[in-house]
């Protein structure tokens, strides 16, 4: 099974330190920055599960960044903890109204930390089990199996639609070809996969310029973006 991804952006290495073991311990994948801004980069290149942010940091500072990421990134179901020292219900509100999904003050325990983890990542679960997945201007409903494309209803056959989804799934992720195979297919697939191709080049022209944000990665498969 794969692993829950979690960014941190601490600029106090003891803290981060701490942060990244009790997360690996966990079972979680984490991967820590010592600024936000790298974070950010880091964002563009795949989207994790969850971020923890601290607000004072050198250069942007938590909030914006947060309000960077939320911005950038609208369909995006990645929960967001604040941490801080300061405790001010100001700070605590700013945080909230840029998009935060929780806030920890520092000095906090493991446990408590863990324990908010684990809580936001459930809300992201039953988010992503939902009927409804929404990515871009693609509206797909797993349970009627209406795609909608800019409001626009669009007829898709079984396997078309479940690459979609499992795309959409997966937004932001580099989904291989193999992988496709399996999970839709239901088979380990060691021959020609020139079939997935056929199967997206069909999907990519039934959702006209929505497509844009499906890109072809070389030699590995493919990627749904946000846009």
């Amino acid at each position: 099974m794969k692993k829950q991804l979690i960014y941190t952006a601490e600029d106090d290495d003891s803290i981060r330190e701490l942060i990244t073991y009790a997360i690996t311990n966990e079972g979680y994948d984490v991967r820590a920055f010592s600024s936000a801004d790298t974070l950010l980069q880091e964002c563009e290149k795949l989207l994790p599960d969850l971020i923890l942010l601290d607000i004072m940091m050198a250069g942007t500072d938590g909030i914006k960044a947060l309000k960077d990421f939320r911005q950038k990134y609208k369909s995006a179901s990645t929960s967001v903890i604040m941490l801080t020292a300061k405790a001010s219900e100001m700070n605590k509100i700013a945080g909230l109204d840029a998009g935060a999904d929780d806030y920890i003050t520092k000095p906090f325990s493991v446990l408590e930390l863990m324990a908010r983890i684990r809580a936001n990542l459930r809300k992201k679960s039953a988010v992503i089990s939902s009927s409804e997945i929404i990515v871009n201007s693609i509206v797909l409903n797993q349970e009627s199996r209406v795609v909608l494309v800019e409001n626009k209803k669009i007829t898709l056959t079984n396997k078309e639609f479940e690459l979609l989804k499992y795309l959409m799934l997966n937004v932001g992720n580099v989904v291989e070809r193999d992988t496709l195979l399996k999970e839709i297919w239901g088979y380990e697939y060691f021959g020609e996969t020139r079939t997935i191709d056929i199967h997206m080049k069909n999907l990519r022209e039934k959702l006209g310029t929505s497509a844009e944000a499906i890109q072809s990665v070389r030699g590995v498969g493919y990627i749904l973006t946000r846009i």
